[in-house]
This record gives C-alpha cells, structure tokens and sequence, in this order.
C-alpha cells in the first residue's frame, strides 16, 4: 500500500491523503486510482507531464570551512516559461532542493530523487507535489556535489548558470573568481589530458587538408595547424583560456599552484 502511495504521490502531485482515498475508492488498482484523482481535479501535474520544460533555475549550497574541509552541491530545476522560473515558490523549491542535495551528499540524480526530507516526502514526490500546487511540469534534471578544501559556488543573475569549483589550495576569493569565469567562458576541459586524444587527431586532419586544399606546402601546413590546435586547447581547456578578469594573465597562471581540481557547470537548456 506504502508504495504504491508513493508512487501515485510522484505521478500526479496529490497529497498522501487524497492518493490514499483514492486508491481506497479504486480497490487498489493504481491505474483506477489516478483516474479517480484526475477527475476530482486533484491530479494536477498528469497532464502536464509530457510538456516540455525548457526554462528553470540553477541554485547551490555551500558549507563552510570545517575540519573535514568545505561542501557543496548544485541543483538544476526546469519549468515549462520563465514566469514560474521567476516565482517566489518555484526559487524557494530550488534552493531547498540544493539545502538538501548537500545534506545527501549525492551527484547521482536517480539516488537525490529518492532521498528523504525532513517532511518524509522523497525529493521526488516534493517536486511532483510541486508541480501540482504550481500548475506546471517540473523536471529535477541535475545535481552535482563537491567536497575539497577550498569550494567555491556562482549562480548568474538569471538564474540560468550555475558553477562549482574545487581549488587546490589558493584564497576564497581566488575560487570566487573562477566559479566566475567558468559561467562566463563555458570552459569544456579541464586539462589537456581530458580532450579525446582521436578527436584531436580528426581536427588536425582536418585543418592539414584543409591548409593544402589552400594552397600550403605541408611544412607551411603543418605550422599552420599546429598554432590551431593551440587555439583549440585555448579556448576550451580551463587553465588555457584568458582570465575574464585580467586578459593578460591565462587561469593558470592566475591561480599559480592552486590550481583547479574539478569545476561543474549548468546551464538551462545545455
């Protein structure tokens, strides 16, 4: 019976007490039951749950200095417009969502969803319920979490970029810094030895025949190709890339030897 009340609770949003009349009236046939609920108007999320959801809010929680270091986690929320990403109720949800990824201590999505809150709802059945009282489909759609010694966080002013940084030493404010630069410059890597050593290879085919079908002798090609693929790793290799705060200075060289061990980064609709 408990589980398929928490079945029904996460398919359509209702409340404990309605999905337990309702499966009572229907013998306990689920399939009954939601249909009982939909046509008292309770079911609310069903028929919004093949709507696409393609807006929504980043949020992050962060746990300060302790003798175990620093904590943090990272959520991403979709809703179907931007009127309910700019909702009161909707940003409270997200940021709870975030209080509670941290508590979990979790990345994994499928495991955050069946976490526990202190209300004895799973996170789950909360968006579900969410959903329901809001009036719009709503989609857990990521989560993230970061433990180190100096973990910062940053959410643009939208709402629709969030980051996470994990240094190896350096300052907070050093930290503060990259989550910045992460939102604003969409780095993909963050070393060399994480780029797809063939996929390097196809551009640098690529370009070669590309310089040759232009005219370049292949020694003239190969120097040519080379300063290309350094543009490549430059601008998608974090420590490479120009510092957004300083365009003299690369984040490597930023940082000196505090150098990034992990960044995450969401952004609504990527």
């Amino acid at each position: 019976m408990m589980e398929s009340i928490k079945k029904l609770r996460e398919m359509t949003g209702a409340g404990m007490m309605d999905v337990k009349k309702a499966l009572s009236d229907a013998q306990g046939s689920e399939e009954k039951a939601i249909a009982l609920l939909r046509e008292r108007g309770i079911a609310k999320a069903v028929k919004k749950a093949d709507r696409e959801a393609s807006e929504g809010l980043v949020r992050f929680s962060v746990d300060g200095h302790s003798a175990d270091g620093m904590r943090a986690a990272i959520v991403e929320v979709n809703s179907e417009t931007d009127f309910v990403a700019r909702n009161s109720d909707f940003q409270a949800l997200v940021q709870r969502l975030a209080d509670a990824a941290l508590k979990a201590e979790t990345g994994d999505l499928e495991t955050f969803k069946n976490y526990v809150l202190d209300s004895g709802d799973t996170v789950g059945t909360e968006v579900a319920a969410a959903a329901g009282r809001i009036g719009e489909n709503l989609v857990l759609s990521r989560v993230a979490y970061v433990e180190g010694q100096n973990v910062a966080g940053y959410v643009h002013s939208n709402g629709k970029i969030g980051v996470l940084v994990d240094l190896a030493g350096g300052s907070e404010a050093q930290a503060k810094d990259v989550a910045l630069h992460v939102a604003a410059e969409r780095p993909q890597y963050l070393s060399r030895d994480e780029v797809n050593a063939q996929d390097i290879e196809k551009e640098r085919e690529v370009l070669t025949n590309k310089a040759i079908n232009e005219g370049k002798n292949p020694e003239l090609a190969a120097k040519i190709v080379q300063g290309q693929i350094g543009k490549f790793y430059e601008e998608r290799v974090l420590g490479e890339q120009k510092f957004v705060k300083d365009n003299s200075l690369t984040v490597g060289k930023y940082l000196g030897d505090a150098g990034v061990r992990r960044f995450v980064r969401f952004e609504i609709g990527n």
